[in-house]
């Protein structure tokens, strides 16, 4: 068995197949159906079919992203403990590291990230894909949701 990628800036991002592309390709179907359905017949059934497939649809957005939420406050808890750790100096500096800012910072290694979390705060870094993209030793993140 050939031995996985690594990983890197251009393959984090996770995805289900049959979560991201199946079951939210059908639930979109369901709903086009039976907005088609509502347009072509406007009766009480097609109303309810909108409704409920509006209803599934929200379930499954909410589904993804509640989960999402949790995840980014454990990073940005992890992230802290481990700056506090390998950045003793930056002190108070680190209540000015947003959520997004300790997302992209997670992927840089404890030997690289003092200098890159002191460049973040003090160039003003805010988008994390920017910061992603200047980590040159990455360390994997293999338990994201």
């Amino acid at each position: 068995m050939a031995a996985a990628v690594p990983q890197s800036y251009a393959n984090h991002r996770r995805y289900v197949p049959a979560f991201h592309f199946l079951a939210l390709g059908l639930l979109l179907l369901n709903l086009i159906y039976w907005l088609y359905a509502l347009v072509r017949y406007r009766t009480g059934l097609q109303v309810d079919g909108v409704v409920l497939a509006v209803a599934v649809a929200l379930v499954a957005f909410y589904a993804r992203t509640f989960p999402l939420s949790v995840q980014d406050r454990v990073i940005r808890l992890e992230e802290r403990l481990r700056l506090a750790r390998l950045c003793p100096d930056l002190g108070s500096r680190l209540d000015d590291l947003t959520t997004g800012q300790l997302i992209g910072l997670r992927f840089a290694s404890d030997a690289e990230l003092p200098a890159l979390a002191r460049r973040v705060i003090d160039e003003k870094i805010t988008d994390k894909e920017a910061i992603k993209k200047q980590v040159v030793s990455w360390r994997a993140d293999e338990m994201r949701a």
